[in-house]
């Protein structure tokens, strides 16, 4: 829920090549786990990543659990792959980021397959393409999901009608059906107010769109696809952008980026309802003045976690319980009120907690957007590399948005480094 999360998901995935590539050599190699002491539960998560009032609950709700909780910061996933590796103080349950599940799944021997405890009775309660998400190709479920990033445009409405655009989030929505509507309302923007480009950053947009496929750059055969018609088609977009001068290049998350939200300058945000977060932290003078609509072109996802149980648990069938609990929809409802955790499970798009006006998006109910958008998603096969090999296109943008490099050149470098990134860990 935090900007550097933020700043991770739009692109800034180096770091995590590196840990892709540790955690899947080294998980062929680990050995039988060693089952933890029994009478207690230890649970891993970050800093934001379950909601307060949930977490003091199910503990209470456990008392023969003893669940100790460990807030554990820095590089979570890096810290869980080394105590792995180290082979003692592993958690019975743990949360893995989003971002990470996609590299964890060739490691599920570290993990229990939940369909053998009895979650194939309730899997059902959450969305079927964000359990996918945690879902090896031969069928085992490793991880409940804690939260979801439903995308949708966030906008202000004032900069919107100045420019001669709607303003009425229905309005908008019929106006700004597909990305090409978009960059149309970008260039009438453009001609009332220069200073308020439409898209915000283009190698964000990037990133959407291909989020909004169901296909992404390795197909489940382990083949390269990253150079076919979904992806070009999301650099194309991106690159138009571009030519159209309508992208302000500007890096979601900076300094640069939360004074445009206040001062107008930065008039739209397509991002996951978690962003609503980051935007109302930036905005001091514009409160009331953004609103809430579809995403162009369809809805996509950005992050989620999930809560696992390990190998190692003591009890894995208490812990599951544990699990299904906490991220219960009345739980994942106080989890949202929280701190806008926003619910895998749509039972609780119903609840008070969701339901409420919201005075900072002009009196909007705004699960009446994400709560559509998230149903809608797209199930997505996603693997462990996609993260990786999307590095050279994000950067392959950024060439073209500083003049460095012509699309077709940046396109083909992108390619070219993708298939090399590929090849070295096996992608065909």
């Amino acid at each position: 829920m935090e900007l550097s999360r933020r700043t991770l998901l739009a692109g800034g995935f180096a770091a995590m090549l590196g840990g892709s590539v540790v955690g899947c050599s080294s998980s062929m190699d680990a050995g039988p786990a060693k089952k933890n002491a029994t009478g207690n539960i230890a649970l891993w998560c970050w800093p934001g990543g379950l909601g307060k009032s949930v977490l003091d609950d199910t503990i209470a709700h456990f008392p023969d659990q003893h669940i100790k909780y460990s807030e554990v910061g820095g590089d979570f996933k890096q810290k869980l792959l080394t105590t792995f590796n180290g082979g003692t103080s592993i958690p019975d349950i743990t949360g893995v980021k989003g971002e990470d599940i996609a590299s964890l799944l060739p490691q599920a021997n570290r993990f229990v397959d939940l369909k053998t405890i009895g979650a194939d009775s309730f899997l059902g309660d959450y969305l079927e393409w964000k359990v996918k998400q945690a879902t090896t190709l031969d069928g085992k479920v490793l991880g409940l999901p804690i939260d979801i990033g439903p995308t949708a445009l966030f906008y202000r409405e004032d900069v919107f009608t100045a420019g001669g655009l709607p303003g009425d989030p229905a309005k908008v929505a019929e106006q700004l059906k597909t990305w090409d509507d978009f960059l149309a309302a970008g260039v009438e923007l453009k001609k009332a107010n220069p200073k308020a480009p439409i898209v915000a950053d283009a190698a964000d947009l990037y990133g959407t769109i291909v989020n909004q496929g169901t296909a992404r750059y390795i197909d489940k055969d382990n083949k390269f696809i990253g150079d076919q018609d979904h992806i070009r088609k999301a650099w194309d977009t991106a690159v138009k952008a571009i030519t159209l001068k309508v992208d302000g290049r500007t890096l979601g998350g900076s300094p640069d980026w939360n004074a445009g939200l206040d001062q107008g300058t930065v008039p739209t945000v397509t991002g996951a309802a978690w962003v609503a977060l980051d935007i109302k932290a930036a905005c001091k003078t514009s409160v009331g003045k953004w609103r809430v609509a579809p995403t162009p072109s369809g809805p996509a996802n950005f992050g989620g976690s999930f809560l696992t149980i390990t190998k190692n648990a003591a009890d894995p069938a208490a812990a599951l319980e544990v699990i299904k609990y906490m991220l219960s929809p009345d739980n994942q409802a106080k989890a949202f009120a929280d701190a806008q955790i926003f619910p895998s499970a749509p039972a609780a798009y119903d609840k008070p907690q969701l339901k409420a006006a919201d005075p900072f998006f002009g009196g909007q109910v705004p699960i009446e957007v994400f709560g559509p958008a998230a149903k809608a998603i797209p199930i997505a096969y996603e693997a462990p590399l996609d993260s990786a090999i999307a590095v050279p296109f994000t950067d392959g943008i950024k060439l073209v948005q500083a003049g460095k490099k012509t699309s077709d050149a940046a396109w083909a470098e992108a390619v070219a480094k993708a298939k090399q990134i590929g090849k070295r860990q096996g992608v065909q």
